[in-house]
């Protein structure tokens, strides 16, 4: 991979990660959430993957594999806490989820 793809895959992941971000900071839905958290993680692993690629070496598709592990683990447990939000307050609204909390 030449420097000048290498730095076009690096543009693409830092545009999903600041999307992720906002994703993160703007929505309301747990769901919408996690989803965003997902889309941060992946950018991350593009990230390691076009800097390994630039460099020849394999830590960044490593490094993607532990991502990829982690991102399973998060929506397991994410999926199961979120099941077991509904199920007891019946929303989804991290609004509501606070004002619960207060």
């Amino acid at each position: 991979m030449s420097f000048y793809n290498s730095q076009a895959v690096l543009i693409v992941a830092a545009i999903l990660f600041v999307l992720g971000l906002i994703g993160v900071l703007t929505r309301k839905n747990i769901i919408f959430i996690l989803i965003s958290i997902e889309v941060m993680l992946n950018a991350a692993g593009l990230a390691f993957v076009a800097a390994g690629s630039r460099w020849g070496q394999p830590d960044g598709q490593v490094m993607f594999l532990f991502i990829l592990a982690m991102a399973a683990s998060e929506v397991s447990v994410g999926l199961a806490l979120v099941m077991q939000t509904y199920h007891q307050h019946k929303t989804l609204d991290a609004e509501k989820l606070r004002a619960l909390r207060d």
